[in-house]
């Protein structure tokens, strides 16, 4: 076995035993709250309900308390150890919760794992940046003013350029199957494949890996240029929207953002 695939192949294993760990963790969790639930329901010195007493009711809601009980823990069983996880598909990804959930699904990918944490890193970071962002401007300027309406208009333009990386990111990360390539090669040890597919079948490996890296750099870069903004703002003489828009920091932003509409175009 060459290197690479012994390093597929260990990556795919340790991916699998992660998320099983991940599982088994948060089926314990239902189970303890389950258990505590029951506790406090049914324990004379808490809610003391009771099968058997004298209260047709409290018999039945004792006995209802039973069954969802279980009922609960059969489904969270199911959910957790048998049922594939749902992969969120990146069309209907529009919330930022929803973003951080796409990036979440592959967290435990071990080729790309250090990529993936560092873009949930700066999915939080820009969250920041941009509230800090809106909290300076609030400070500096009018909501009517011109140089308001500029600096907001470019901070959601940013922000779409920022969101569409991620989604660059789950994107790539979703087709890209680092098992399967895993099982590719397993099979050509035993096969009549030529080490020129292989080595095809590698590149686009390598492929993809650049291409998240190549999301996450631009990312990095977006929130440069917005610690740069924050600095140029609270360094402007006036509040004259001709100074904003001569702003070195904003002229690259807007260079970016009109550089990316036409890439797409």
């Amino acid at each position: 076995m060459s290197p690479v695939d012994m390093q597929l192949s260990n990556s795919s294993s340790e991916e699998v035993c992660a998320l099983s760990s991940m599982r088994v963790v948060k089926l314990l969790g239902l189970i303890v709250a389950i258990v505590v639930l029951n506790i406090v329901m049914l324990s004379p010195g808490l809610v003391g309900l009771t099968i058997g007493g004298s209260n047709a009711i409290e018999t039945a809601s004792s006995i209802t308390i039973l069954i969802i009980s279980a009922l609960v823990l059969l489904y969270g069983c199911y959910t957790l150890l048998f049922k594939s996880p749902v992969v969120l598909a990146v069309r209907d990804i529009k919330s930022q919760e929803d973003y951080k959930e796409g990036l979440l699904q592959y967290k435990n990918n071990k080729v790309l794992k250090l990529e993936i944490d560092l873009a949930l890193d700066q999915l939080e970071r820009m969250e920041k940046k941009k509230v800090t962002l809106h909290n300076v401007l609030n400070d500096r300027f009018e909501i009517t003013e011109l140089s308001y309406k500029k600096f907001a208009a470019v901070i959601i333009e940013v922000e779409k350029l920022f969101l569409s990386n991620i989604k660059g990111i789950i994107n790539k990360v979703n087709v890209f199957d680092a098992s399967a390539l895993s099982e590719f090669a397993d099979k050509h040890r035993s096969s009549s494949f030529s080490n020129k597919l292989m080595q095809q079948k590698f590149e686009l490996h390598n492929e993809y890996v650049n291409y998240v890296k190549g999301y996450v750099g631009a990312n990095e870069e977006i929130l440069l240029k917005l610690d740069k903004l924050l600095l140029e703002i609270s360094l402007l003489g006036s509040s004259d929207y001709r100074d904003v828009e001569e702003m070195p920091c904003m002229k690259e932003i807007d260079e970016l953002i009109t550089q990316t509409k036409f890439y797409k175009q």
